[in-house]
């Protein structure tokens, strides 16, 4: 006689054949999706504001670095010793020429709209210094009408213009030369913010010049808190 195993006291549940556990709900996933991303992007942004505290509108240095001396001759014939952070000042220093037919005059446009927009006590401690990628064009009489024209900046005619610009990373190449006193220069189009202790703090492209209020505010903090 076979024996007959007793009944399950245990109620079965039906399982489709080759399921798994249970799916997860399509907006939970969604959910922890965003929540992720969400956190990723807020770390991404403590980091560079560690590095940054200020929300610099300009491209900053972080860490600040030494700024490089140079010497040469200003517009007005005199010689000129640039060294960084002397005397308190802070110096907005870009590289152009005087044939420039459009960057070089709005940077200098915007960057003394810039100047007169400081308070007084401030604005004497602000500067605007072109080094000249032209030197055998840009005279100190040529450079002289050109920067005042626009303000009150300082013209620079540098003689070891290759060693000066690469310290600041700067390119520039004479291009359409059509003659010996006709061509255009092709060059970097950046302007570098120099603090009172003599640290490269931002940089700005021209194309970010117009935002005046915006670039102000930048040289305001560097003019209050210049580099430890």
């Amino acid at each position: 006689m076979t024996e007959v195993p007793a009944p399950s006291t245990i109620e079965a549940v039906e399982v489709s054949p080759g399921s798994g556990p249970l799916a997860r709900p399509w907006y939970v996933s969604a959910l922890l999706a965003v929540c992720a991303v969400t956190l990723l992007l807020a770390g991404a942004w403590g980091f560079a504001r560690l590095r940054s505290p200020y929300p610099f509108y300009g491209t900053a240095y972080t860490p600040a670095r030494e700024a490089s001396a140079f010497q040469g001759t200003d517009h007005q014939g005199r010689p000129y010793a640039f060294v960084p952070g002397q005397g308190g000042k802070t110096t907005a220093l870009f590289f152009g020429f005087t044939h420039c037919p459009n960057i070089c005059p709005l940077s200098l446009a915007y960057l003394d709209k810039v100047r007169r927009a400081l308070p007084p006590e401030q604005r004497r401690q602000f500067e605007v210094v072109m080094v000249s990628v032209d030197p055998e064009r840009d005279t100190p009489a040529r450079l002289g009408a050109y920067v005042t024209y626009f303000g009150e900046a300082r013209g620079v005619n540098v003689p070891d213009l290759a060693k000066v610009a690469r310290a600041y990373g700067v390119g520039y190449q004479k291009a359409e030369v059509r003659g010996a006193d006709d061509y255009q220069i092709n060059h970097t189009t950046a302007t570098y913010l120099i603090d009172a202790r003599g640290r490269l703090r931002v940089l700005w492209d021209y194309t970010q010049l117009p935002q005046v209020e915006r670039v102000l505010r930048d040289v305001q903090y560097v003019l209050e808190h210049p580099a430890s």
